[in-house]
């Protein structure tokens, strides 16, 4: 067996990965009061579908059939957030793993906060509009 950590294979790296993150998050001093204020005590089924998203993204294994960026257009978040967020995630992906996946990961990771950052700034210019 190889010494060191091991890439993403599996749904159950998945949930280390999902679960140690957001055990992180909560406790973060920028991120907690945000996720904390949104989820309050339904974090169950939040890290449900946060498995299921990174099931599809990564393994390639559809269980995942929402829209990302709805949930978190009305969030008091700025570029300061999703930097914490992405600092955070690639540290735990760092932590955790090493390989093909972990790599796509953390650059997932990093295409999705470019992404969602865009679309806030956008609805936010534009609140008439839903993305």
């Amino acid at each position: 067996m190889k010494d060191g950590p091991q890439d993403i294979f599996q749904l159950d790296d998945i949930k280390l990965l999902v679960d140690t993150f957001y055990s992180k998050v909560q406790l973060h001093p920028l991120l907690a009061p945000v996720f904390n204020q949104r989820i309050g005590d339904s974090w169950e089924p939040h890290l449900q579908k946060m498995y299921s998203f990174w099931q599809t993204v990564l393994l390639e294994e559809y269980t995942y059939f929402g829209r990302p960026f709805p949930p978190h257009a009305q969030l008091p978040i700025e570029s300061a957030h999703f930097e914490a967020w992405l600092q955070l995630f690639n540290a735990t992906v760092d932590e955790l793993f090493a390989g093909e996946k972990a790599s796509e990961a953390k650059w997932r990771a990093g295409k999705m906060a470019d992404m969602f950052k865009a679309k806030l700034a956008y609805f936010r210019t534009h609140p008439g509009n839903i993305i």
